[in-house]
């Protein structure tokens, strides 16, 4: 697995320190999603726009790079090279890979959250313009006479005009277009979008396939201790993405104090809070305030999911969508993120209690 260049900006779809999913030249877990896609390309019957969902950190995104590739490196389903095919692999010597992997492939856009260089941050949306830039390759003809590809990287961060701008696109698409929309809650996605896309949901990753995942990412993730990354991958709930954020060496033990406060939710320790709060407010602490916000959500759901009362989980959802809100508003304005934690924990704690 190869690397973007060192003085590459960063990408808002990539774990930092680790290779980005269009690098990637395996798939680890979900060949039955692959076996799928594959099916469906051949047998020309390939729906315009997928929505591939499932937890963050899966490899939804390694999964749509792959499909993106095969596509436009065999652009007639028909064709030896598609027919042949036993899986979705593209070597990664092919021109095609190589463009991808270079994002020089004219026939291809991926929408995310781009960096702002002047905040040296990222948009804390996929913006409409964004949406719009990546869409208008759709509207000329394709360079190389096939497919035009997009990925959306994610659903989840769409603003609501980028929203509309992307169901326009797939209300109408053009001859020979494929969007893969990757999703971390597809159930949140516009009822709109998912009306029109063929869904396809992905498992969780076993604790031994994320073992083989990070292994094979080089350093410093194959070089830690192999006791604390089968750790991390037991505790990773299915994610590579929590494996990393356990073994990041940058972390410096802020994914136990997650742990340890989310454990203990709704009755959480004050002082373990403000201990938190303090870790994940710093200025190099941005992946760590990503995890606590991804594990706040994660427990919400899971509390959502398991209690029998639909007006509990209407209130909870109700605060699903409160917190995510408050936390892009936190980011968007550079407001205090140790307020910002101390005030979630302190309504997630008394609404869950209420419940």
């Amino acid at each position: 697995m190869s690397r973007a260049p060192p003085d590459a900006p960063p990408e808002s779809d990539a774990f930092p320190g680790a290779p980005h999913p269009r690098l990637a030249t395996r798939l680890i877990g979900h060949a039955a999603a692959e076996a799928e896609m594959l099916a469906a390309y051949r047998e020309e019957r390939l729906a315009h726009a997928w929505l591939i969902g499932g937890r963050e950190g899966i490899g939804k995104a390694t999964l749509a790079w792959r499909f993106a590739r095969f596509v436009l490196a065999n652009p007639d389903p028909n064709a030896l090279g598609a027919r042949a095919a036993n899986n979705l692999a593209v070597a990664p010597d092919h021109p095609v890979a190589r463009q991808l992997a270079a994002m020089t492939h004219p026939d291809f856009a991926l929408l995310r959250r781009e960096w702002n260089p002047k905040a040296k941050n990222f948009f804390t949306e996929i913006r409409v313009e964004d949406v719009r830039a990546g869409l208008d390759m759709f509207h000329m003809s394709a360079a190389f006479g096939g497919w035009r590809v997009a990925i959306v990287d994610c659903a989840d961060e769409l603003n609501a005009n980028g929203a509309n701008a992307l169901l326009k696109m797939i209300e109408e698409p053009p001859p020979r277009s494929l969007i893969l929309i990757v999703a971390h809650r597809p159930g949140r996605a516009p009822a709109t979008i998912r009306s029109r896309c063929r869904r396809l949901l992905l498992e969780r990753l076993s604790p031994s396939e994320i073992g083989e995942v990070v292994g094979g990412l080089a350093a410093p993730w194959d070089a830690a201790d192999p006791e604390l990354r089968e750790a991390a991958a037991a505790r990773a709930d299915g994610s590579v993405r929590e494996a990393l954020r356990r073994l990041d060496p940058q972390a410096e033990g802020v994914g136990a104090l997650i742990d340890a406060a989310i454990a203990q939710l709704p009755n959480a320790d004050p002082r373990a809070i403000h201990k938190l709060a303090e870790a994940v407010s710093g200025r190099t602490a941005g992946d760590a305030f990503e995890a606590l916000t991804a594990a706040l959500c994660d427990w919400l759901a899971e509390r959502a999911r398991s209690d029998a009362s639909a007006s509990a989980r209407e209130a909870l959802t109700t605060l699903w969508d409160k917190l995510r809100a408050a936390t892009r508003e936190t980011e968007a304005l550079n407001l205090d993120r140790k307020l910002h934690v101390l005030a979630v924990f302190e309504e997630i704690s008394a609404r869950a209690r209420a419940l």
